[in-house]
């Protein structure tokens, strides 16, 4: 599943690959008899390895401090004491003190300056008080479902860094635009499969809290890769507010979705048909067995779900439509919830049983999203509730970001027989698809 995240390294920003490259030649010209001299000499003056007082933190200051006379022998155009600089208009001016934050702790560290004040270090930009990966960091323990109050216990106990709840939130914010480049991202104009579900959170709204739902959409690509398009909170979902998001969606570029899977949302049948009228609705089946099985005790659950199975593995509607009413037989008169429960989705259900098994198996559960709304509830629950929507998607941003990440990335995770199921797709939907 991937999130679409922007990775492109903006002018003012270091390249990564160049960063990587550089920190290997340092590795490179330090000799393992200059290494082991230094932690000899460490060992010997009681100085850790590493923590707020070590020879890591040591070695951070003297790496910073000489990339930034490079950066000022670079900005004024010859070295110190070299009387090419004479009558140059600009020199070397002193230093000054400044403490950074780095994993390795903090670091004071000699910042140069120069006599016409025009000297803009990149390594260690003015006014910037964390250097190397300490953003990246409190990103990550945010996207894990950390408050600010554990982030700055955690940053302090472990980096000897003093991070205000401040520092941590603006850190946080700075995800807002990329929010909004995501949201409004152009999408496919074709998606075979897409499949919508939400989790519930609490947000404070107006005084009081609500419990509003994330919806999150998902889609398959014609490569089977999944693809998260976009999520939407809401109060109260219905047909207008479907038709919003479906709407959001066509303006961003989608023109077909072939199968839509979804479960109970009220009024997003209506609401896809409108915006897509060829589309075909299909229920979750494994929501269908989950929502009957609440009305069933627990000694008759594996007769029922036998029973059930005999539904969803009928190989045409008239005989999923004789296997409930065999149900309804047997155990109508106990259970009459669970029969109200198929009947009620039997239209968006039977769309299902017209597909090959090759295909059943991609679009019979939600599943694929549900997985990762399991992992989204694990880090909201721990929250209580959010100050507002603004607050609650920032978090969910960085949790699909993070689930993004683990997966697969930009390309997306794949789709288990896909290749089996897009030929299906192919003859139930003829000339639909961009191959």
């Amino acid at each position: 599943m991937a999130v679409g995240k922007d990775t492109h390294v903006s002018k003012n920003q270091p390249d990564p690959d160049a960063e990587t490259a550089a920190a290997r030649r340092l590795a490179e010209a330090l000799e393992p008899s200059a290494i082991d001299a230094l932690l000899a000499d460490a060992k010997a003056a009681g100085t850790p390895i590493d923590g707020v007082d070590g020879l890591l933190n040591q070695m951070t200051k003297a790496v910073l401090e000489r990339a930034l006379q490079t950066e000022m022998t670079h900005h004024l155009g010859y070295e110190r004491d070299d009387p090419a600089g004479h009558g140059s208009g600009n020199s070397r001016n002193g230093s000054s003190a400044k403490t950074v934050s780095t994993t390795n702790g903090p670091v004071t560290i000699s910042v140069p300056r120069d006599r016409n004040g025009e000297f803009e270090p990149r390594i260690v930009p003015k006014r910037a008080r964390r250097v190397g990966q300490i953003d990246e960091l409190v990103l990550s323990c945010y996207a894990r479902g950390m408050s600010t109050r554990d982030i700055e216990a955690h940053l302090f106990e472990v980096y000897g860094v003093q991070a205000s709840r401040e520092m941590i939130s603006n850190i946080t914010d700075v995800v807002t635009d990329e929010i909004e480049i995501w949201r409004n991202r152009p999408v496919d104009e074709v998606y075979p499969i897409v499949y919508i579900d939400g989790i519930r959170i609490k947000v404070r709204d107006k005084g009081a809290v609500t419990i509003k739902v994330a919806h999150l959409v998902i889609g398959v690509d014609v490569d089977g890769r999944k693809h998260a398009l976009g999520c939407w909170i809401a109060e109260a979902e219905g047909a207008k507010f479907w038709h919003s998001v479906l709407t959001q969606l066509r303006n961003r570029g989608l023109r077909d979705i072939l199968i839509a899977c979804c479960d109970g949302l009220t009024g997003l049948p209506d609401a896809i048909t409108s915006v897509f009228p060829d589309t075909v609705v299909q229920t979750c089946v494994v929501h269908v067995i989950r929502s009957a099985m609440r009305f069933v005790s627990y000694q008759d659950r594996k007769k029922i779900t036998k029973s059930m199975r005999t539904i969803y593995t009928a190989p045409t509607v008239e005989a999923a439509e004789l296997a409930l009413k065999e149900l309804d037989t047997d155990w109508g008169r106990q259970y009459p919830g669970v029969i109200d429960v198929w009947r009620r989705a039997w239209s968006e259900f039977i769309p299902f049983l017209d597909y090959p098994a090759e295909l059943r198996r991609v679009v019979y559960t939600t599943n694929a999203i549900e997985s990762i709304n399991f992992q989204l509830r694990k880090i909201t629950k721990t929250r209580g509730h959010f100050p507002s929507d603004e607050a609650a998607m920032k978090l969910l941003y960085l949790g699909l970001r993070n689930i993004s990440s683990k997966r697969g990335g930009e390309s997306g995770t794949g789709t288990h027989g896909w290749k089996t199921a897009l030929n299906t797709l192919v003859v139930l939907f003829p000339g639909r698809l961009p191959l």
